[in-house]
């Protein structure tokens, strides 16, 4: 692995292993926030009881845990480069006395598995986040079974994702940020329509769609928006601790006065879209 791709995977292990414990905190709202991509992608996986399904960027556990727990003689392994992530999906697993998902801590680049081993895959929001795309798709594409499926789910357009703008581009109007290489990790690095169809078409997935899906993140109100985007947006957290107190409660005072005007009355309910795109082996 080249030492670039090392250092980006090094330190997304890192950031998640971090901000695992504000995703605990958060896990209710956000996996609510996020259910819509899950189910997308489980739509489209249409799952046989036997099926052995390995959910890629796993994070909390969703929607390997509901495919786990529909799978009544198959299972599932939830693979993640976090283990502060993994441990997190443990425990919801727990909780819901499914017995038939286990973690595995991995890279995606490098996946510990043999050839032709799954009969779908899941990755919901995980591709912005690896190093080499491609090089993942392939992987995936390698340990699955002739004819097995895979789904995914990556963010849309900015203009579609109020959520993240909000807070990111007050940041940037207030912070001077540098600019990240092209290709770097990032929320939008495959919103680009067909971005996706033509990576699992380079990895030869065959029956590739590309399809709209759109959510809601209920915060209710702005408090909850922006202690939400503290706890586990990395990007926010970054970017503002680069920030003396003046210019963080500037930045915090013209988000609220944003979020207000768009969502008045403490009805703070936020659309969002992201695109889910399948293959076929």
């Amino acid at each position: 692995m080249e030492l670039e791709v090392e250092k980006i995977r090094d330190q997304q292990k890192e950031t998640w292993n971090k901000f695992s414990p504000g995703w605990k905190k958060w896990d209710e709202l956000t996996m609510d926030f996020l259910k819509p991509m899950g189910d997308g992608i489980i739509k489209l996986l249409d799952l046989k009881k036997h099926d052995i399904v390995l959910d890629v960027a796993a994070g909390s556990g969703e929607p390997g845990l509901t495919i786990a727990s529909r799978l009544t003689e198959g299972k599932v392994i939830s693979s993640d480069l976090s283990e502060g992530m993994l441990e997190i999906a443990a425990e919801n697993a727990k909780k819901r006395g499914i017995i038939n998902f286990e973690t595995k801590v991995c890279d995606v680049c490098e996946l510990p598995f043999l050839d032709n081993t799954f009969d779908a895959i899941s990755c919901r929001f995980g591709f912005m986040f690896f190093p080499d795309m491609l090089l993942a798709i392939k992987e995936m594409t390698r340990v699955l079974k002739p004819g097995g499926k895979i789904a995914t789910a990556v963010w849309n357009i900015p203009e579609k994702n109020f959520w993240v703008t909000a807070i990111m581009s007050t940041i940037n109007k207030n912070i001077e940020l540098p600019t990240p290489p092209p290709g770097a990790p990032g929320m939008f690095r495959c919103s680009k329509a067909g971005f996706m169809s033509d990576l699992f078409s380079q990895a030869g997935l065959k029956n590739i769609s590309e399809n709209e899906i759109t959510g809601k993140l209920n915060c209710k109100t702005t408090d909850v928006y922006w202690d939400l985007m503290n706890d586990v947006a990395a990007p926010v957290v970054a970017a503002l601790s680069k920030a003396d107190d003046e210019i963080k409660d500037k930045i915090k005072t013209e988000v609220y006065s944003l979020v207000n005007q768009k969502y008045p009355n403490n009805s703070v309910i936020i659309d969002c879209s992201a695109l889910v795109i399948y293959g076929e082996k």
